[in-house]
């Protein structure tokens, strides 16, 4: 049998666990491990269809590593095309080849890659970048992977590298050990019209164009999944650009978030909406409220204090923000709710403040009330 690395050992024992999964590892074969690696697949392939001329091809579910990403695509063309090809690919020597020169979307009744470190440093790139399946997914923009540590030497850049590249398997896995939980991708988390998936064993095929590319956040442990949020908040009468450093806070349903730092791609002025995204490692359940906080100066905070101190100075010459409405969509359920500031003066946001935002029709349902208890 074949001397599979630690974390391929590891999805051939899930596979045979639930009993439903027949897993055959390829022979002992080692031409794979030196150069020229893109001829050498081709080569391995005879052996892999070796193992799998008893199965029916439609049965057969292929799924490869790095090169072996190209052997099971090459094996499944040889296959006649009627098999499901999982991968993590690689990109040297592969990297701008025809189709027939590497993993492909006609090499079976459906392909899904995982690209991983694809963008080249210092001369090296271990994935491959281009789309080469019916659906490819690029985890964190398919670039370094969270746990993977930053290099500082060359010594440091390959075990990066190879950290960033082993990502993918660990991805796959995880979407063996977490069925229940759908994965959904892209940055907008707009699902109609099929723009989502699920990442690993339970893809689904979708009628739509190949090479179809999805992007989605991970952390750097398993279980790998994060719950995506989409914020987008809009901002009116503000005539000077700033750049706040500012922290948010989720409250659910099931469980509160930590602060979280707020990143904005450009800097805040006029009447705009500015849309960023959130991620969280639990389900915090329904979004009830939202806390917000500008992280002042001690300047800031000074001049905060005098404001508090002596109710009739003007607070017009103070730095704010004046925030209209905010709309946040959960990737997860695709549930859209509106936030509204929880006191009319709430809708300001000045440094050294917290500000919260509650659901705009409980909002309204307690001002009808207070309506009420006047008349």
């Amino acid at each position: 049998m074949i001397k599979f690395p630690q974390t391929l050992k590891v999805i051939k024992i899930l596979y045979t666990l639930p009993l439903r999964y027949n897993m055959s590892p390829t022979k002992d074969v080692n031409v794979t491990s030196s150069p020229p690696f893109h001829t050498n697949t081709k080569i391995i392939t005879i052996f892999v269809c070796q193992e799998f001329y008893q199965f029916p091809a439609e049965k057969v579910h292929l799924i490869g590593y790095s090169l072996g990403a190209h052997v099971s695509g090459f094996a499944g063309s040889y296959l006649g095309g009627r098999g499901k090809i999982g991968q993590i690919t690689a990109g040297p020597m592969f990297e701008g080849m025809a189709a027939s020169d590497r993993l492909s979307p006609v090499d079976a009744l459906f392909v899904d890659a995982i690209h991983t470190y694809t963008q080249e440093r210092m001369g090296l790139s271990v994935g491959i970048k281009q789309p080469v399946a019916h659906v490819d997914f690029n985890p964190n923009d398919g670039d370094f992977q969270p746990g993977c540590h930053p290099f500082q030497s060359l010594m440091e850049h390959i075990q990066t590298v190879k950290c960033a590249h082993e990502r993918s398997v660990y991805l796959f896995i995880d979407s063996l050990l977490n069925k229940d939980k759908q994965i959904l991708k892209g940055t907008c988390l707009d699902c109609r019209k099929n723009k989502c998936n699920t990442l690993g064993y339970n893809v689904r095929r979708l009628r739509s164009v190949a090479g179809k590319k999805l992007y989605h956040k991970t952390r750097s442990h398993m279980p790998t999944l994060v719950y995506h949020y989409q914020f987008r908040i809009q901002f009116v009468n503000q005539i000077e650009k700033t750049e706040p450093t500012l922290t948010i806070s989720l409250t659910g349903t099931k469980e509160d978030s930590t602060e979280m730092p707020i990143t904005f791609i450009e800097e805040i002025s006029g009447n705009k909406t500015y849309t960023f995204l959130i991620t969280l490692d639990s389900d915090v359940g329904d979004l009830m409220m939202l806390k917000f906080r500008w992280e002042g100066s001690v300047v800031n905070n000074m001049w905060s204090k005098m404001q508090t101190f002596n109710p009739w100075s003007s607070g017009g010459m103070r730095t704010k923000l004046t925030v209209g409405k905010i709309c946040v969509k959960a990737g997860e359920t695709q549930n859209r709710t509106t936030f509204c500031a929880q006191t009319s003066d709430g809708i300001y946001i000045r440094p050294s403040q917290e500000n919260v935002f509650v659901r705009c029709e409980e909002n309204a349902q307690k001002q009808l009330g207070i309506r009420i208890l006047q008349v």
